[in-house]
């Protein structure tokens, strides 16, 4: 694991007692003081995070911006593709740039920036045409992200692959650069956001130190369950009708094995209407089955084969999508893409999954 923080017990501690300098002193890495300094007078910032963003992506993106438009910095949040409608509540991202709808003012965005965070990603591919801008910028690029193995195409990078999520990393370096008093309730919602979405509502990938930021945020004034019934209890009728069509028209169980293939065929695209964000969390509904150990989520889309994995425990599909499908992610948590027909991703995963996976005894 790569970290440029200074970790210290994530136990309650008043640092008031301390006072304000010995925080400072105790608590600061470099980075963390090379970045205070940046950010010690209004700049022209862009914010990116990758294509096709989910609750973490997002939440992150606009927690980070709200917090420095508070510090009187100019912020553009900029996206590669659309965001998922169910998000669309969030503060200030109706102001986001779109690359695909608006590739000029994304570009221009980027161009004139004087400081670029990249947010939940660790390569430039992830980003697609705007990386040749960010790769030749000369703006200061600073790097916060929780997945493995970050390309070194930024200045200061805040890397933590323990982290729950994103989100939990900028509360972490807004936190330690003394500004948590900067975080207003609709910052705090944003960053929330990233915390239930990539945890699964808690149930997976957390340490300590999430709570900790779930409760200092609580404190701060976001309302979870309020925020919660937002995300997960807005869904339309076809996305119920579409959860039902997958369960028990698109489903197999390897039993042998403890693992659960999911599909969707273009046809299932058109006859469903899906759009972005319709298909989000439907993969793990297979994990809820008693002896699953991992799923797989096979997605048809016009040009390419789109797989999401998920795993309980030690069973790294983090590894499996890298390895086997052009991808990567988090131990129980990966995705990759795949030019080739629907059925021969379907029939891959069944000779792979053995590899990783003892035969259950009968």
């Amino acid at each position: 694991m790569k970290s440029n923080f200074i970790e210290y017990p994530e136990t309650k501690i008043n640092f008031e007692l301390f006072g304000f300098i010995l925080i400072f002193a105790t608590f600061m890495t470099e980075e963390i003081r090379q970045l205070r300094e940046i950010l010690s007078f209004p700049k022209e910032i862009s914010i990116i995070s990758h294509r096709n963003p989910d609750g973490d992506a997002i939440g992150s993106s606009l927690g980070l911006a709200g917090f420095l438009r508070k510090l009187g910095h100019n912020v553009k949040v900029i996206f590669p593709s659309d965001y998922p409608t169910g998000y669309a509540f969030l503060e200030g991202i109706s102001q986001s740039v779109i690359f695909d709808l608006d590739p000029k003012g994304a570009r221009e965005a980027v161009d004139k920036s004087n400081v670029i965070f990249c947010l939940d990603f660790n390569g430039l591919d992830r980003i697609d045409k705007l990386g040749e801008n960010v790769q030749f910028s000369k703006a200061k690029k600073i790097l916060i992200d929780h997945h493995l193995d970050p390309e070194p195409f930024t200045d200061i990078e805040f890397s933590d692959t323990a982290a729950s999520s994103t989100c939990e990393l900028v509360f972490k370096v807004i936190d330690q650069m003394g500004y948590r008093d900067k975080i207003c309730p609709e910052t705090g919602e944003c960053l929330f956001t990233g915390l239930i979405t990539d945890t699964g509502s808690f149930r997976y990938g957390t340490r300590p130190y999430t709570y900790e930021v779930a409760a200092a945020l609580k404190e701060l004034g976001v309302d979870d369950y309020k925020l919660a019934d937002k995300i997960f209890n807005s869904q339309k009728e076809k996305h119920l009708r579409l959860l039902g069509h997958c369960l028990a028209n698109r489903m197999e169980v390897m039993k042998d094995y403890g693992v659960g293939i999911m599909w969707l065929t273009r046809k299932d695209y058109a006859d469903f209407d899906i759009q972005r964000g319709d298909t989000e969390g439907i993969v793990n509904y297979m994990l809820m089955m008693e002896d699953i150990k991992v799923a797989a989520f096979v997605l048809e889309q016009p040009s390419i084969i789109k797989i999401s994995l998920r795993s309980k425990g030690d069973i790294s599909v983090q590894e499996i999508a890298q390895k086997y499908f052009n991808g990567g992610g988090h131990k129980n948590a990966a995705g990759g893409g795949v030019y080739a027909s629907l059925q021969d991703i379907i029939d891959k995963v069944k000779k792979v999954m053995p590899l990783y996976l003892p035969k259950l005894p009968i």
